[in-house]
């Protein structure tokens, strides 16, 4: 990695490599502390210039056959699998996760070029024919591409979601910006330089880089047919509302605050250990991270204990070492995290479990935090209620079903929830009244495959159409319906 240690990370724009006219951003190794260079950032003109090319682009390019524009994304597939492990590296580096959480995160995202590879069939659900539908005329529905859209993507997975969307709108016939975060730029701008690899037309792809500036010049931007996002709740609403303003198609992903219910019929043993997965895996900072969890209380104070066991297991060190967890990605935000802590505790939490003066060694400078496990919380406490996006598990015991589903479906998000239980009349119902989108039962994540849409409900997610599968068909095209009549029919 030591090339990464000096440069800037550039725009890709029409096929050419460019550096935006703002002051580049430093970019740092968060298990490390040192440089990874610089990362370029866009101005509006830079905006400009992008959405020109990937305009031009997007003429000839959705003209194109769909099993023609498919052919690249089969050769991009090839080239990630073929490159994964480099790409874990440096994704691990950049971002502090480990290796193993890297490559399971890159195998996400190239699930989802998969099921793009698929195009030509996703292309005719929702469309067909109808011959008649009134005297002499027929019907039907035709699935067709907008012009340029823009994904604009988060730190905490530079690999995979970048990819939720991708292959979607190019396989549709659609011209792409992306806008990754400054924080870990070098991971996309390789899933940028495999894509243009692998035969994708210049401009049809385009790297902008960036902070909020660059944001609020493609939300105004008119020739942005729509804007997919993956981010905190205040910063979704922000785009869902400015880019919605101007008449633009939005699937804005925000935060979450997800639970875990554990019955008392519930393999306690795999429950905690499922819970400590989910909670501290990528060191917290996900979306998925089920970090509440309301235990009946007949088994609490025993899943108390086995919870705190799975947690002081759990090894921490340098991402690309391949520890149990890595690193934070700012020391601000490991400020933050604590501070959850801190004041749980001042409010009555017992700490079971304190990851908080872990230091690796060799990486003294690295952002790090371990697993830190809190009981007897509150729901009205903070670290129930907001996202902490760190590697803390909040414990609290409630009587049964009725209580543990009013705690969870209480949340103003609606990401995620798991139920552990051993009764299948338990998780009907769980099924049926628990207001999440992405629901698990005897798994500690509830993560869609690619073949299935990403849930959110509440103010975990702004929009219509959400991210993979069919929902990123409909949301990448327009159906117009077709009429025709012939007078001698």
């Amino acid at each position: 990695m030591e090339e990464l240690r000096s440069g800037t990370v550039r725009n890709f724009v029409g096929g050419e490599w460019t550096t935006g006219a703002g002051d580049p951003i430093p970019v740092t190794d968060p298990g490390s502390g040192e440089s990874m260079g610089a990362v370029t950032v866009s101005t509006e003109a830079d905006v400009d210039a992008a959405v020109a090319a990937a305009t031009e682009a997007y003429a000839e390019w959705s003209r194109r056959p769909v099993e023609e524009r498919v052919q690249p994304l089969f050769r991009l597939k090839a080239l990630l699998e073929d490159h994964q492990d480099e790409l874990a590296t440096l994704l691990a580096t950049e971002h502090g996760k480990t290796f193993s959480e890297a490559k399971g995160e890159l195998r996400r995202g190239i699930e989802n070029v998969e099921v793009a590879c698929g195009m030509p069939t996703l292309l005719k659900q929702g469309s067909g024919i109808v011959e008649r539908a009134a005297p002499g005329i027929d019907e039907s529905g035709i699935r067709q591409p907008l012009g340029v859209f823009a994904a604009i993507t988060p730190f905490n997975f530079p690999g995979m979601i970048p990819l939720w969307f991708l292959p979607h709108a190019v396989a549709t016939g659609n011209a792409l910006l992306l806008k990754p975060s400054e924080r870990d730029p070098h991971t996309p701008r390789r899933i940028v330089e495999l894509c243009e690899e692998a035969g994708i037309p210049d401009g049809v792809v385009n790297l902008v880089n960036g902070q909020a500036d660059t944001v609020n010049a493609i939300l105004d931007h008119p020739g942005v047919a729509g804007v997919s996002f993956v981010g905190s709740t205040p910063v979704a609403e922000h785009v869902y509302e400015r880019a919605a303003a101007t008449g633009k198609r939005v699937q804005a992903q925000g935060g979450a605050k997800n639970h875990v219910l554990v019955s008392d019929s519930a393999d306690l043993a795999f429950a905690a250990e499922q819970t400590v997965s989910s909670a501290c895996a990528c060191a917290g900072e996900r979306c998925l991270a089920n970090d509440v969890i309301c235990v009946f209380e007949d088994v609490y104070d025993d899943f108390c204990e086995q919870v705190a066991a799975a947690a002081e297991a759990q090894t921490v060190g340098y991402g690309p070492d391949d520890p149990d967890v890595g690193a934070l990605i700012t020391e601000e935000h490991r400020e933050r995290v604590e501070g959850f802590v801190e004041e749980s505790v001042d409010a009555g939490a017992r700490l079971l479990v304190d990851g908080r003066d872990v230091v690796v060694s060799g990486h003294e400078d690295g952002v790090y935090m371990g697993p830190t496990v809190l009981a007897d919380v509150d729901p009205a406490m903070r670290v129930a209620r907001e996202e902490v996006f760190g590697p803390v598990v909040a414990l609290t015991s409630v009587s049964g079903m009725d209580e543990a589903l009013s705690v969870l479906n209480g949340s103003e998000f609606g990401n995620a929830a798991s139920l552990f239980t051993g009764r299948g009349g338990e998780a009907q119902r769980f099924r049926r009244e628990a207001d999440a989108g992405n629901l698990a039962v005897n798994a500690g994540t509830a993560a869609p495959m690619a073949f299935f849409h990403f849930g959110g409900e509440k103010a975990s997610f702004f929009g219509d159409l959400h991210a993979q599968a069919d929902d990123a068909v409909r949301f990448y095209t327009d159906q117009t319906v077709y009429i025709e009549r012939w007078p001698d029919a």
